[in-house]
């Protein structure tokens, strides 16, 4: 009983979290920004080697929260993972 009741708290918690973190989002003056962000494709060759196609950086939208809101992720998370590979 007492694992289910802390799995329930924890949920709670975390429910809270985000919803605070949303109303201090909603209130921000500015709460969008930007972050150029470069990608490139990591494409498997026959012989076992593998090929990169750089793409042009462009500036991704993210939010200045906690969480990701919107579709859009948090600056802080953005701002740490601004070289993204896509491996095919």
């Amino acid at each position: 009983m007492s694992k289910l009741r802390l799995l329930f708290g924890a949920l709670g918690l975390m429910a809270l979290l985000y919803l605070v973190d949303g109303l201090v989002l909603h209130f921000r003056p500015n709460p969008v920004g930007s972050i150029v962000v470069e990608r490139y494709d990591a494409i498997p060759e026959k012989n076992g080697k593998t090929e990169f196609a750089f793409e042009q950086p462009t500036a991704q939208p993210c939010v200045h929260a906690l969480f990701p809101h919107g579709g859009n992720p948090p600056c802080w998370y953005l701002s740490r993972h601004a070289v993204q590979r896509i491996n095919y």
